[in-house]
């Protein structure tokens, strides 16, 4: 099916986490993102483009949920090769870096937050550049 209208694009993801305060800085850090909101419970973060991450603090008790349906991971893409890198030290630096891999011309910077959710960034972005099969890691996260 063709789409013949401007197409839907995401806006906002929410991702539940353990520890809200840790996660923010997280996120603030990997992803250059933005504390728009904060209440005691949730947070609201922003990218230069727009997109919108919010966090939502859950028990530590709570259940992880990425072994059954609802979201697995985030890819986020990097506006530059040079952000990339940028991200993949912050990784580093924090312990969180799991992989840095090229498949087809994309560079994939792949870590883990806090909260063991994979955290993904690419460059360059989809609409840079086609992608011409589903790459291996989204069976295994």
């Amino acid at each position: 099916m063709e789409i013949t209208t401007p197409g839907m694009r995401l806006a906002s993801v929410v991702l539940n986490v353990f520890d809200l305060e840790q996660s923010t800085g997280f996120y603030q850090d990997v992803l250059g993102l933005r504390v728009r909101l904060t209440t005691s419970t949730a947070a609201l973060l922003v990218g230069l483009d727009g997109s919108q991450l919010y966090l939502r603090s859950l028990s530590p008790r709570a259940d992880h949920t990425t072994s059954g349906i609802g979201l697995h991971a985030a890819i986020w893409t990097a506006p530059s090769a040079k952000e990339l890198l940028r991200c993949e030290q912050v990784l580093k630096a924090r312990g969180a870096h799991v992989a840095t891999e090229t498949v087809e011309g994309f560079v994939r910077v792949e870590g883990s937050d806090p909260n063991g959710v994979p955290v993904v960034v690419t460059h360059p972005g989809p609409d840079e550049a086609e992608i011409s099969e589903i790459i291996s890691r989204v069976y295994s996260w």
